[in-house]
């Protein structure tokens, strides 16, 4: 197969530890091949990258695994040709499954041109991406106190959501305070008890 790139590593990211495996080498000979692991911590994810700089490496390809990578990516963008690819479309040849296996693999990978790149949005697009995704998630969360809420009305026999049609709504949450002689009439039978 035709060598497309001669300084190439790749890397099996996990949650607490990432292996990167060099293969550094011209065409139409055999490359060198070097292994490191190290933890996924910024000190050391730091010493990966000049670990690979020191090996004059080009290009660097990982699985998107989880959001695993997003750490190491963000320390090795701008100092390598990165390359970020479907875990379906590294499948392993059964029967060698190891941490180092899996490294070499995405980096004779892309040694050879076979990887298929994924779409990594600018920063400012996946920051927005980020904040719309928790907007969302905070919107569920209120309508699922809000129904939580009416369920437990309901169960009480309070059929407040008979006589209004939002609950939550302001004319909902204004019932729930008691007004100023309720608060008299609550603490006057609280010191009297």
């Amino acid at each position: 197969m035709r060598v497309m790139h001669e300084r190439c590593a790749g890397l099996d990211v996990h949650q607490k530890t990432v292996v990167a495996c060099g293969l550094t080498g011209p065409a139409g000979s055999e490359p060198k091949l070097e292994r490191r692991t190290g933890a996924t911590t910024t000190n050391q994810l730091l010493a990966l990258r000049d670990w690979l700089i020191e090996r004059g490496i080009t290009h660097v390809a990982m699985e998107s695994t989880g959001t695993y990578w997003k750490p190491v990516w963000a320390v090795l963008e701008g100092h390598f040709d990165l390359t970020l690819c479907n875990a379906a479309h590294v499948k392993q040849v059964p029967g060698r499954k190891t941490d180092q296996k899996d490294a070499e693999w995405i980096a004779d990978l892309l040694r050879h041109g076979l990887l298929k790149k994924s779409f990594v949005p600018p920063q400012p697009q996946q920051d927005l991406r980020e904040l719309t995704r928790y907007r969302a998630q905070v919107s569920a969360d209120r309508s699922a106190v809000s129904n939580r809420i009416r369920k437990l009305l309901e169960g009480a026999n309070i059929k407040l959501g008979s006589v209004l049609s939002d609950v939550m709504g302001v004319s909902g949450r204004r019932r729930w305070r008691p007004s100023s002689e309720e608060k008299r009439i609550w603490r006057s039978w609280r010191t009297w008890r």
